[in-house]
């Protein structure tokens, strides 16, 4: 199980790069990662961005929960992400450029902030799967159709 945050500056959303086996970018995913052992997503999702940027989040609202069933150099994989709005301190990374940080095993990542329209369109996918879509119907704003 993973947990991750979406931290949206200006309509913008800041995500991660994600990597093919020759280093070319193929993706991107929110921050975050993944649960420990009797840890609730809440906790791993405050932990992860501690441990990733060396920030305190706030967590905003409930979860979108997704399950992902997909194969992966020929093996077929699961996970159930929960995935919040999440905001940073005030002040913290209000630039443009790449935001630069290591994972536990000391692997680089960049993150860079990205228009959700500009991805899942052939070039740079927006990972976990299907989150393009369920981003996209949670701002579409709810008509009210009155009778009279």
């Amino acid at each position: 199980m993973k947990a991750l945050g979406l931290v949206w500056r200006a309509g913008l959303l800041l995500a991660s790069e994600i990597y093919r086996d020759n280093g070319s970018v193929k993706g991107v995913r929110p921050l975050g990662g993944g649960l420990e052992f009797g840890e609730s997503w809440r906790d791993a999702l405050v932990r992860e961005f501690h441990e990733e940027l060396g920030v305190s989040v706030t967590l905003a609202g409930e979860p979108l929960v997704l399950e992902n069933i997909y194969t992966h150099q020929g093996f077929v994989g699961h996970e159930v992400t929960f995935v919040s709005d999440v905001t940073l301190p005030t002040g913290v990374y209000q630039g443009d450029r790449p935001i630069e940080y290591h994972e536990d095993n000391g692997e680089k990542c960049v993150a860079r902030w990205f228009d959700i329209s500009q991805l899942d369109c052939g070039d740079l996918e927006l990972y976990p799967s299907g989150l393009k879509a369920v981003l996209e119907r949670r701002a579409k704003p709810v008509q009210t159709l009155i009778q009279g």
